[in-house]
Order: C-alpha cells, then structure tokens, then sequence
C-alpha cells in the first residue's frame, strides 16, 4: 500500500487538492482517510466543555487509533472510521467502513505533527495558501456547513486556529516532499502527484 500525507493549514484548499487528485484516477483504487474522523471521543464532557477544546492543538487528535487504523489497512484488513460531528464537537456513534486500497491519501491539518504517522507516509504533501485567503474560506465554511456565527468564527481564528498554526503546522512544511501553492488552482503540483500516483498503480 501506497500512502500519501496531505497536510496545510485550515482552509488552504486540501481537499480541493484531494477531489482534483481523484478526478483524474481509476474508480475504487484510491481511498481517503481525513484526520476529521479521528478527534479523540469526548462523549465524557457536556456541550459547554466540548466548545472549549482547542481541537487545532495535535492533544485533540487521537493518533493512536489513526495510526492504528493505517496499520490494519496496510495489513489488508478493513477498519470502521469513526463519524465525527462539528455541530455536536463529538463523534455521532456510526462508523464508515473502510476498505484497503492500493493508495490511500491521509489529509488533514495535524497529521504531519505525529512522528509515528509521519513515518507511515510514502510522500508527504503540504498544501500552503496566504493567511487571509484561509481565513476567507474558514468563514464561509463554517457560517454555512457548521452552524457558526461570525462572532465565533473570528473568536477561534484568533485565539486558537491562528497561534496554532504558527506553531504547530506551518513548521510541517520542513517535511513536506512536495508543497502545492493553493491561492489559484494548481494543476502543475497536482499533476505530479497524480503521475507518482499513477506510477505506482
């Protein structure tokens, strides 16, 4: 099995990067793992606790099932990815099941911060787009696919999403294979991902 990490900071377009990825290759031989199903279980706190979480430190990831998970698929085995919920900050109980694939793409904005997750990565990729340009799509997203207001949004940005990238994601990119300038559409970077992808189908 071949894995690919795609990492970058809150709206810089990974899964923008992901689809065009996919749109160019064969049906079934691709999988998708997203860090957004493995923020650790929080069932044990109430709404009011969970709000507070900062959820862009790497503390709020639950590596050890992700890496976990990646081993059994490389093993060949399938795995049941949890189903998390951004309106509920927790996960709803259901689970994808998720099969092994000749290639599997890990996104998320964490993953490249976990040694043991880092190691399993065949490339790593780092998505990077310009602070205002992520702060735009982080908006729009969340007013309209989260249920959050501008107030709130503004609130996270600054108080926890912006000091956490600066510590903790932007540093990444010293591991990044390959870094793909997202602030317009790419093709370049994401063709040659998808010809390394191809390669090795």
């Amino acid at each position: 099995m071949f894995i690919i990490g795609i990492a970058g900071g809150t709206g810089c377009g990974k899964t923008t990067v992901v689809n065009q990825i996919l749109n160019e290759l064969p049906e079934g031989e691709v999988g998708v793992i997203s860090q957004d199903s493995y923020y650790t279980d929080t069932s044990h706190l109430n709404y009011e606790e969970r709000v507070k979480i900062n959820f862009d430190h790497p503390r709020s990831i639950d590596f050890k099932l992700l890496t976990n998970h990646l081993k059994k698929l490389k093993k060949g085995k399938p795995v049941h990815q949890p189903v998390y919920s951004f309106v509920k900050h927790n996960r709803t109980g259901d689970t994808i099941l998720t099969h092994p694939r000749k290639v599997m793409i890990v996104e998320g904005i964490l993953i490249l911060t976990n040694p043991e997750l880092r190691e399993m990565f065949d490339i790593n990729v780092f998505v990077h787009a310009d602070s205002d340009e992520r702060l735009i799509r982080r908006l729009k997203r969340d007013i309209s696919e989260r249920g959050r207001d501008l107030n709130e949004v503004l609130s996270r940005y600054q108080n926890t999403l912006k000091p956490m990238h600066d510590q903790f994601i932007e540093p990444m990119k010293e591991f990044a294979d390959i870094i793909i300038p997202n602030n317009k559409y790419n093709t370049v970077a994401v063709d040659i991902v998808r010809t390394i992808i191809n390669e090795r189908l």
